[in-house]
């Protein structure tokens, strides 16, 4: 181990005198594409073979009325694995997928623990491979962060390097599982808010191409919904993709609202294990009824898209009777994308890890479909329910995670070429103008968002947002007692470097202010010092010239600029006097926080 690090200390050394810091940051963009998608392969792999064994312990038909009845159970021990993992094993939160990846570059200058390398992966395969409905692409591109994370400060990169490497494992993760380079940058840029510009496009290209390359290398040309378009599009479909686009904006809404009320709900029942028996076993009858709800949900979408609509509805399930019935396949549909959100985010609420970003792949594919078929079903032009449910995918992308460049880019890639390309960019404009007025941020931002812990690519308001106004306060001033005289002024004066000098009460209440320039005649009357109360001669102030623990960054901007102080006064919830925040030094932490967060 000795000879290790002298060998790296060598190495360091060698590099500071040789290898620029821009050309050094390039290079590590490639080992962090390349160990992202590595980690991608090795999750999509390990899932795959162990969903499979699970599935053939139970059997095909294992049940009553067609429905496997080993479904009922199997989400139940997949998410007790998990829970004894995260609990007893790790021994710690694991974090919160993308919600944490945007917290640690708000907040912690793109630190992530090292265990987020491993724990994602482990946690996610166990909730997923026995039936948890939530997606892979959240641990990974999580997984992938963490390894960005990691890597730049184990080579002593800069802190905005290390952000930067974050965001390249991100690219290279989303880059890796659906082998489609471009939509992991842009998954970087409107996911993870990193602005697009020449210091940071070249080193996330170069990442999310190491990584597709690792996947094709390892896993083969095959890509996941892979898919060729057959039929071009007409200006006649216009008008259908326009209403797409508008179910599909509800489909997002209520994606959106259905997975925070559950959660919430899970989030306020008391002890693990109350929680796990609650969500495992209710997620165990949805399945049971609804098996296309089991684990990501992928394989019956890919049915959908290749025409096997009645095995990708019916298969395993107590319908099957039914499977002849266009309109009982219609009801099944709709109830799908009404219940997918409701089992994303029960395995999420009952202890399960995975993310949102496959169920709302999958809620589109089957919004798309849904509506083509109904339109088909009621004898209106038909429609291609493949190119629907691709289109219906990015629109719901779109309208749940705000990203409809990473969407459209997505579906375009993996069907090999850009013939869906209008049909994209209608639909998903659609969803996401109707989705704007109902929820500002994705499903990864809106509670960063409500917190005031959120950077976006306003960097003006992000910056004001969060800085950390509270490590501004100056507390140097000497305060004098409201019951004192111009003697007490005078004693303080006397220990004081500041001009300034608060009043309190007996309490610590701020009451006023006495100025020095106020004061030089009269210090100098000594007869005076006994007869001229502090009361006398302090000065008032208005709410506007205070600033409160409650108010926002915003809000002490606000009041900067009503006021004509150079200094606010600052109090707490109660009123005590807590010191001053200058006009000078708050600006110059904007200052500084917006050359920290700029990448040019």
């Amino acid at each position: 181990m000795t000879r290790f690090w002298i060998l790296y200390k060598k190495l360091y050394t060698w590099r500071l005198r040789h290898i620029s810091d821009q050309t050094y940051l390039l290079m590590l963009s490639v080992v962090v594409g390349v160990l992202s998608g590595l980690a991608a392969v090795l999750l999509k792999t390990v899932v795959h073979l162990s969903g499979r064994y699970v599935m053939s312990l139970g059997g095909t038909h294992a049940g009553v009325g067609g429905g496997n009845i080993f479904s009922l159970f199997a989400p139940l021990v997949g998410i007790l694995l998990t829970v004894v993992f995260v609990r007893f094993i790790i021994k710690g939160d694991i974090g919160h997928g993308i919600p944490s990846v945007l917290f640690s570059i708000s907040r912690k200058k793109g630190f992530l623990p090292p265990r987020n390398m491993y724990s994602s992966l482990v946690a996610s395969t166990l909730t997923v491979a026995f039936g948890g409905s939530v997606g892979l692409e959240a641990p990974i591109a999580s997984t992938g962060s963490a390894i960005g994370s990691n890597v730049g400060r184990f080579f002593h990169v800069h802190a905005k390097g290390v952000k930067l490497l974050l965001g390249c494992g991100a690219a290279g993760a989303i880059a890796g599982i659906f082998k489609a380079p471009l939509a992991g940058v842009l998954f970087t840029v409107e996911v993870l808010m990193f602005d697009m510009t020449m210091t940071t496009v070249v080193p996330l290209l170069l990442s999310a191409l190491s990584a597709s390359t690792v996947a094709y290398f390892l896993m083969g040309q095959q890509v996941q919904f892979a898919f060729r378009v057959a039929e071009d599009f007409t200006l006649g479909q216009i008008p259908f993709l326009i209403v797409l686009g508008v179910f599909c904006a509800f489909s997002s809404v209520y994606f959106l609202r259905c997975t925070d009320k559950v959660e919430e709900w899970f989030s306020k029942r008391k002890g693990w294990v109350a929680k796990w028996i609650a969500g495992g076993l209710t997620l165990g009858i949805m399945i049971f009824l609804f098996p296309p709800l089991y684990g990501e949900g992928y394989w019956a979408l890919t049915e959908l898209l290749n025409g096997s609509n009645d095995d990708a509805l019916f298969a395993n399930s107590v319908f099957n009777a039914f499977r002849d019935n266009g309109g009982v396949a219609l009801v099944i549909l709709f109830v799908l994308i009404l219940l997918k959100p409701v089992a994303t985010a029960t395995t999420i609420g009952s202890g399960g890890v995975g993310g949102t970003f496959g169920p709302s792949l999958v809620v589109g594919g089957l919004s798309g479909y849904f509506i083509a078929a109904l339109g088909n079903y009621l004898g209106l032009p038909p429609q291609s329910t493949a190119n629907f449910a691709l289109v219906g995918m990015a629109a719901v992308m779109t309208g749940v995670m705000h990203a409809p460049f990473m969407g459209v880019f997505l579906i375009a890639e993996i069907t090999g070429g850009y013939a869906l390309m209008v049909p994209l960019l209608i639909t998903a404009t659609v969803t996401y103008i109707c989705v704007q007025p109902f929820e500002k941020h994705s499903i990864y931002a809106r509670k960063l968002a409500e917190q005031g812990d959120l950077m976006t690519h306003n960097k003006d308001a992000s910056a004001w947002q969060l800085m950390d106004l509270r490590k501004l306060i100056e507390t140097n001033f000497a305060t004098v007692s409201a019951d004192g005289t111009l003697r007490d002024i005078v004693e303080a004066i006397k220990r004081s470097k500041r001009n300034l000098f608060p009043v309190l009460d007996s309490e610590g209440h701020f009451l006023g202010l006495i100025v020095m320039d106020d004061l030089r005649q009269l210090i100098f009357e000594q007869s005076l010092y006994d007869t001229i109360t502090i009361k006398e001669l302090m000065m008032t102030f208005e709410d506007k010239d205070l600033v409160h623990f409650g108010d926002s960054p915003s809000e002490v901007v606000k009041k900067f600029q009503l006021s004509n102080r150079y200094n606010l006064i600052v109090v707490d919830e109660e009123g005590k006097y807590q010191g001053f925040l200058s006009r000078a030094n708050t600006f110059s932490a904007y200052r500084r926080f917006i050359s920290a967060a700029s990448d040019e």
